[in-house]
C-alpha cells in the first residue's frame, strides 16, 4: 500500500474502539513531513482510535507504510504513551521496516538500471556494426546493379549503332514500282461482296470472312508500303539516332554513379577525410525510387529494343517486298483457299446433319402422333370402369336401414373412383404435353427445312462463285 493509499485509509476510517479503550477526552496525533520531527499533538476534538490500531502488531494494517502528514489517532488508554514521548515502539519499528524496504527497492532498481545500461552498450555496438555491415552489403549490391545496367545499356548501344549502319544500306534499295497487286485485291473484294448475299444464320463473321479481310488489308498494306517505304526508313533512321543519344546519356549517368558508389564503398571507420554532413542525412526531394530508377533504364532498353526490332522488321519487310513479295502473297492466297475449302466442307457437313435430323424429326412426329392416339384410346378405355364404380356406389347407397354400412367395399369403391379420375387426369395431361411436343416438332421441322435451304445458298456462293473467281488469280514474281 502506498503512502497516499495509507493516508486515505486512515483519514476515511469509521472504526469505533471498544468501551475499555474509550476516554472522556479524545485526541489525535499528527505526523509532520519529517520523521526527525515526529511528535504527538493533542486535540480534544480528535476522532476515536482508527483501524490501524487493530491491523497488526505494528499498529497498522498489514502492508501499510507510514507517510508524512498522515493523521494518526493516539493509542488506547491500556497502552497509553506519556505525553513527553515522541514515538511509540510500534512506530519506531514501522519506520525501520519502511526505510529498509525503501533501501532494498531503490538498490534493486539501481542494479537493474546498471544491467540494462550494460546490455544497451552491447546492443548499440552490435547494432551499429550490423547496420554498417548491412550498408556495405547494400552498397555492394547497388554497385552490382549499376554495373549490370551499365553493361546492358552498352550492349544495346552497340546493337543500335550496328542497326543504324545496316538501315542506311537498305535506304538506297527502295526504288521499285508498285505492280501486280490489283487483281488479288479486286478478287478479295469481290469475294467479300458475294458473301454478303448469305442469309439468316449463315451471315456469320467466320474464318473465311476474317482471312479475306486480312488478305485485302495485306495487299493494301503492300501497296502503301511500296509508296512510303523510303519515308519510313528515313524516319526510322532518325528515331534510332535519338535512341542512341538517349542510351549514351543513361550510360554517362551510370558511369558517374558507379564511380561515386565505388569510392563510398572503399571508405571505412579509419579512412581519412571523414566528416559530418547533416544536410545530407535525408532523402532528397528529387530522389528517384529504386523501382523508378530501374524502370528508367528498363524502359530505355525496352524502347531501344523495340525500335531496333522495328527497324529489323522494316528491313525484313523491305527485303520481302523487293525480293519475296511473290512468295508472301502466294502463301496468303493459298491459305485463303484452304480456309475456303474447309469452310465449304464444314457447311456441307452441317447441311447433311440437318437433313439427317430432319428425317429423324419427321419419324418422331409420326411416333408422337401414334402416342397421342394411344393416349386418347387409353382415356376412352377408362370410361366403363369409371361408370361401373359409379353404378355400384349408387346401388349400394340404396341399402336399407342398418345395412347402409360404410364397409370395406364402400371405401374401396370410393377410392377406385378417385384412382380412375386421377389416371384419366394424368393421361389427359400427358396427351396435352404430347400435342404441344408435336407442335414443337412441326416447328422444328420447318426450321430445319429453312436452315437446309440457307446452307444450300451458302454453298453456292462460296464454292460456285467465290472459288471460281479465285482460281483465275495468277501471282507473278517481280
Amino acid at each position: 500500500m502506498s503512502y497516499l493509499e495509507t493516508s486515505h485509509y486512515l483519514k476515511n476510517s469509521t472504526f469505533d474502539p471498544p468501551p475499555f479503550l474509550s476516554t472522556n477526552d479524545q485526541y489525535k496525533t499528527t505526523y509532520i513531513n519529517d520523521y526527525s520531527r515526529f511528535g504527538p499533538q493533542l486535540n480534544s476534538s480528535a476522532n476515536p482510535a482508527p483501524p490501524f490500531l487493530t491491523g497488526s502488531s505494528s499498529g497498522f494494517p498489514v502492508g501499510t507504510a507510514l507517510h508524512a502528514t498522515t493523521p494518526i489517532t493516539s493509542l488506547p488508554t491500556s497502552s497509553f504513551v506519556h505525553k513527553n514521548s515522541m514515538y511509540t515502539p510500534n512506530q519506531w519499528r514501522t519506520s525501520n521496516t519502511h526505510n529498509v524496504s525503501n533501501g532494498e527497492r531503490e538498490r534493486a532498481t539501481a542494479e537493474r538500471l546498471r544491467d540494462e545500461c550494460a546490455r544497451l552498450r552491447t546492443e548499440t555496438a552490435i547494432k551499429t556494426n550490423r547496420t554498417q555491415l548491412d550498408v556495405n552489403n547494400k552498397l555492394d549490391g547497388r554497385i552490382t546493379d549499376v554495373d549490370f545496367w551499365k553493361q546492358e545499356l552498352n550492349r544495346e548501344h552497340r546493337e543500335i549503332v550496328e542497326e543504324i549502319k545496316m538501315l542506311q544500306q537498305f535506304i538506297g534499295r527502295l526504288e521499285r514500282a508498285l505492280a501486280a497487286t490489283e487483281q488479288p485485291l479486286n478478287v478479295a473484294r469481290q469475294n467479300l461482296d458475294y458473301r454478303t448475299r448469305r442469309v439468316k444464320i449463315d451471315l456469320v463473321f467466320d474464318n473465311v470472312e476474317e482471312i479475306l479481310n486480312k488478305e485485302m488489308k495485306t495487299i493494301e498494306d503492300f501497296q502503301a508500303l511500296f509508296k512510303k517505304t523510303l519515308e519510313q526508313a528515313m524516319n526510322m533512321l532518325w528515331t534510332l539516332r535519338n535512341i542512341k543519344t538517349m542510351l549514351e546519356n543513361d550510360i554517362s549517368g551510370k558511369f558517374t554513379a558507379l564511380s561515386i558508389d565505388t569510392h563510398s564503398r572503399s571508405l571505412n571507420n579509419h579512412s581519412k577525410g571523414l566528416y559530418y554532413a547533416p544536410h545530407a542525412v535525408c532523402i532528397q526531394a528529387n530522389s528517384s525510387t529504386v523501382d523508378g530508377w530501374e524502370a528508367f533504364s528498363t524502359n530505355n532498353i525496352a524502347k531501344a529494343e523495340r525500335e531496333r526490332k522495328a527497324s529489323v522488321a522494316l528491313r525484313s519487310e523491305i527485303n520481302s517486298i523487293l525480293m519475296q513479295s511473290f512468295a508472301d502473297l502466294r502463301g496468303l492466297y493459298e491459305n485463303v483457299n484452304n480456309i475456303f475449302d474447309r469452310r465449304i466442307e464444314e457447311t456441307m457437313e452441317a447441311k447433311r446433319k440437318l437433313e439427317r435430323e430432319l428425317a429423324r424429326v419427321i419419324d418422331e412426329m409420326n411416333a408422337m402422333q401414334n402416342n397421342i392416339d394411344n393416349l386418347r384410346m387409353a382415356i376412352a378405355e377408362k370410361e366403363n370402369p369409371l361408370k361401373l364404380a359409379h353404378t355400384r356406389l349408387d346401388k349400394r347407397s340404396r341399402r336399407p336401414g342398418i345395412e347402409l354400412c360404410a364397409d370395406a367395399p364402400q371405401y374401396r369403391l370410393v377410392s377406385e373412383v378417385g384412382e380412375i379420375n386421377a389416371s384419366v387426369d394424368r393421361l389427359r395431361q400427358r396427351m396435352a404435353e404430347s400435342q404441344r411436343q408435336l407442335e414443337n416438332l412441326a416447328q422444328q421441322k420447318a426450321s430445319l427445312e429453312d436452315d437446309i435451304n440457307t446452307k444450300t445458298n451458302t454453298i453456292f456462293l462460296d464454292r460456285d462463285q467465290c472459288m471460281t473467281v479465285r482460281k483465275q488469280v495468277r501471282h507473278i514474281q517481280h
